[in-house]
């Protein structure tokens, strides 16, 4: 499968294809220098099979998890670069799932003003969502990608083979985003995790997201208005994996969280969780109301006493909804919400 992202002089195809990872010497220039930036979770194989194909091939590996993602870490990688004496003719290669594309986009995009970035994902999540859409980002002391920059990647490969060696847990977790892609803008992709078999409708509900997300970001590269509402689920998900020290849920469950308060259908909201179930995606989490809302006021969606919060009223169909935080701070607590007005409809 081949879809190109139409941004005019950012844009990039993305290939996907069982077994690409040995040939993307047919696709790209790798006769240069390369950094091949992974973790210690993504099998060591595979950045050997990425190296073989270079010229002048580096790994660079970091630990796995969400500390990685910040400062000193960017700063390592940064100095690896230089120490190699990479140019703006040379690329970083980032092999592995979100945290590793969000953290080696960034070094891309910020390493002599930017070099040339390449994804190649071998999570769910990346696969589904992360490696796509030009945002990279590091932490800052627990606040989720609250520094970074927009920086589309000069082509994604997508190797479906590289999901066999991601543990269960994992794999689950990064279906949460293609759950989110149907539950805003395809009810047929909803209806594959509804009714289908979700291990054999694996590449069907790959593309199906990626479509969702290229045809999104096509008309809203730098999130003004109808990119926002692909953050379904994460205003109030990125706060509790804060809440949580950025550990012990993982990104896709808390966004699964977060995506149950604001469905507006109640047998709709029933059947997403009845999806939850039957996956293992935890329902209920336990937190302070109070602390998870202080969180939330400072991610990077908040705007002053107002953050823009992504309804669902049906499947298929977001809308973007100007919420005031003390709004949240109720639905928190868990006291009913009344309608606000919505000034942007997605339909």
């Amino acid at each position: 499968m081949k879809l190109h992202v139409d941004l005019k002089e950012n844009g990039y195809d993305i290939l996907m294809e069982h077994g690409i990872l040995y040939r993307l010497n047919d696709y790209i220039d790798l006769n240069r220098k390369v950094m091949i930036v992974t973790d210690s979770g993504v099998p060591e194989a595979y950045a050997n099979i990425v190296r073989e194909q270079c010229k002048k091939g580096y790994v660079h590996v970091i630990e796995q998890g969400e500390d990685s993602k910040d400062l000193a870490v960017f700063k390592e990688i940064n100095e690896d670069l230089l120490a190699h004496k990479f140019s703006r003719k040379d690329c970083v290669v980032a092999l592995g799932g979100g945290v590793v594309g969000d953290l080696a986009g960034y070094v891309a995009a910020s390493y002599m003003r930017g070099i040339d970035f390449i994804q190649i994902p071998t999570t769910t999540l990346s696969q589904i969502d992360s490696s796509i859409g030009g945002k990279v980002a590091i932490n800052l002391d627990e606040v989720k990608n609250i520094v970074g920059a927009f920086y589309q990647p000069k082509m994604v490969f997508i190797d479906p083979e590289t999901l066999h060696t991601l543990p269960r847990r994992h794999y689950i977790n990064g279906l949460m985003e293609a759950l989110k892609a149907g539950l805003i803008y395809d009810a047929s992709l909803f209806a594959l995790f509804e009714h289908g078999d979700i291990e054999k409708d694996l590449d069907t509900i790959i593309e199906k997201a990626l479509y969702v997300k290229k045809s999104v970001v096509e008309q809203d590269e730098r999130e003004q208005g109808l990119r926002k509402i692909l953050n379904f689920g994460h205003t109030i998900g990125h706060a509790i994996e804060s809440y949580y020290h950025l550990s012990e849920y993982l990104h896709g469950e808390c966004v699964a969280l977060g995506m149950l308060y604001f469905i507006e259908d109640e047998q709709l909201k029933q059947r997403v969780i009845s999806v939850y179930e039957r996956l293992g995606i935890p329902t209920h989490v336990d937190f302070d109301p109070e602390a998870v809302y202080q969180l939330l006021c400072r991610d990077k969606k908040a705007d002053g006493d107002h953050v823009t919060i992504v309804h669902v009223p049906k499947a298929g169909t977001a809308e973007l909804i100007e919420t005031p935080l003390d709004e949240v701070r109720t639905i928190l607590k868990g006291k009913k919400k009344k309608k606000i007005h919505s000034d942007i409809i997605i339909l």
